[in-house]
């Protein structure tokens, strides 16, 4: 029996607990399962699809109806899901989340099979902004997508292709031999981030080394095989980390966290009845979106004109939509590193589990402004959502996101969110696990009102 109303607090806050740290193993496990941006898509598609998503094909006309819930695919590697209300207001406009689906790694180039002393490792060219020195000594594997013959040699098919298997690493050289190691030494990305993946024996076959290799791992021939996209992933799968599990310790945090609560808020958000929700993640934010799936095209705002079209909008009426549309950007921002605390702004820095960071800058590195945030402010008000504002700190760069170049491609008003987290581009990163919970809320509120 309960006694007074601290008990009943208390017993509230457990269940809350359980809540929130389920729904961290959840994100860990989809982003264990997202070992490329294609298994991303993939596994985003197969939920929408579950949720009763009809899948659109963008070389096909579209027939749109009120009250109706879609999604389509662009390369494979970037999403988009939207649901119709079925009295669409004008004045309403659209509500944008959007996030991105890549992640720093290492890309295997073609021909990659290289040859030193009896030991054979890939040759591999570094995607984005890793912390090198975090990829020694895993067990690694590979993934991605080969592309096979096709019935239109303009329209080759696609095949997913993951080894589930540890079957490489990045071996550092003994500190015996480089005695400078824990001074600092710089890293060749040409030689001394390439994996090692076996030892010369009886049978290896240098020239199709890769593809035999892909072939034990698919159902495809090898004659149909016309060329790949593959990438180094870590074998190692996250998990929830600290004393009280308060943390989440995981590859691709930045930015898959992001994609998955952005998910999951499209879904649980109340009935959409007067508005166009629409969930995007892009790919290639981590070198900089200026590709054709990337944010900085016009591939989003073409799609909600094509989306205006298709309802029977006019041009004007598809201008007035963008006028009263809003975009939540989210991705990764920086928590305030203990050992390192002059490295985050005096006043306003990012502290794990203690809320959302709203982030700001001065050169628009990030769209938030007061307009913008009193937005969030106003949509969080009356729920359990913590934010706490994030500005560089005045010395450090810091980076940039999808928000400012899908405004301006847009022009609409906008604000970036992010979780707070340490170890950011890391081949394994930290948040904690309250906020991961906090940006899934957040989705669901930003969708469910306005």
């Amino acid at each position: 029996m309960i006694h007074n109303t601290k008990e009943l607090l208390n017993i509230q806050k457990k269940f809350l607990d359980m809540e929130v740290k389920s729904f961290g193993r959840e994100l860990v496990e989809f982003i264990g399962d997202g070992v490329s941006t294609f298994h991303v898509v993939k596994n985003c598609s197969d939920i929408l699809e579950e949720n009763k998503f009809l899948r659109l094909m963008p070389s096909e006309k579209w027939k749109l109806k009120k009250g109706g819930k879609y999604f389509f695919k662009k390369s494979s590697s970037t999403i988009v899901a939207f649901t119709v209300g079925k009295n669409v207001d004008i004045k309403k406009g659209f509500k944008i989340f959007a996030a991105h689906t890549d992640s720093p790694c290492f890309r295997i180039k073609p021909n990659p099979a290289m040859i030193t002393e009896n030991i054979v490792r890939l040759n591999t060219e570094v995607y984005g902004g890793p912390i090198l020195n975090t990829w020694f000594d895993r067990p690694l594997s590979i993934a991605g997508r080969i592309i096979v013959k096709g019935e239109n040699i303009f329209s080759p098919k696609t095949v997913k292709v993951k080894i589930d298997k540890p079957i490489m690493t990045i071996p550092n050289l003994a500190i015996h031999q480089n005695r400078k190691v824990n001074d600092g030494v710089r890293i060749d990305r040409q030689n001394d981030v390439l994996p090692v993946i076996s030892l010369i024996n009886e049978k290896f076959e240098k020239k199709d080394f890769l593809t035999n290799l892909i072939l034990e791992n698919t159902d495809v021939k090898k004659e149909d095989i016309l060329d790949f996209d593959l990438y180094v992933y870590c074998y190692e799968k996250g998990c929830l980390l600290g004393a009280d599990e308060e943390m989440i310790s995981s590859p691709k945090l930045d930015n898959l966290a992001s994609v998955y609560t952005g998910l999951l808020g499209l879904f649980e958000a109340d009935k959409n009845k007067d508005k166009i929700n629409v969930f995007i993640a892009f790919d290639n934010e981590e070198i900089g979106s200026a590709t054709k799936q990337g944010a900085d095209s016009n591939y989003l705002l073409n799609t909600l004109e094509r989306i205006s079209l298709t309802l029977g909008l006019d041009r004007i009426e598809f201008l007035q939509m963008i006028e009263n549309s809003f975009m939540l950007s989210a991705d990764a921002a920086h928590a305030a590193h203990p050992a390192h605390t002059l490295k985050t702004d005096p006043t306003n820095r990012g502290k794990m589990n203690e809320g959302l960071s709203i982030k700001i800058s001065a050169k628009q590195k990030y769209t938030s402004d007061a307009y913008s945030v009193s937005v969030i402010k106003q949509i969080i008000k009356g729920t359990d959502i913590k934010i706490q504002p994030f500005v560089n700190e005045s010395n450090e760069l810091g980076g940039s996101t999808i928000g400012p170049i899908s405004a301006t491609h847009l022009g609409i008003d906008s604000v970036d969110v992010g979780i707070p987290m340490l170890a950011m581009h890391s081949a394994r990163e930290l948040c904690g696990v309250y906020d991961v919970f906090f940006l899934k809320e957040l989705a669901k509120e930003f969708f469910s009102k306005g």
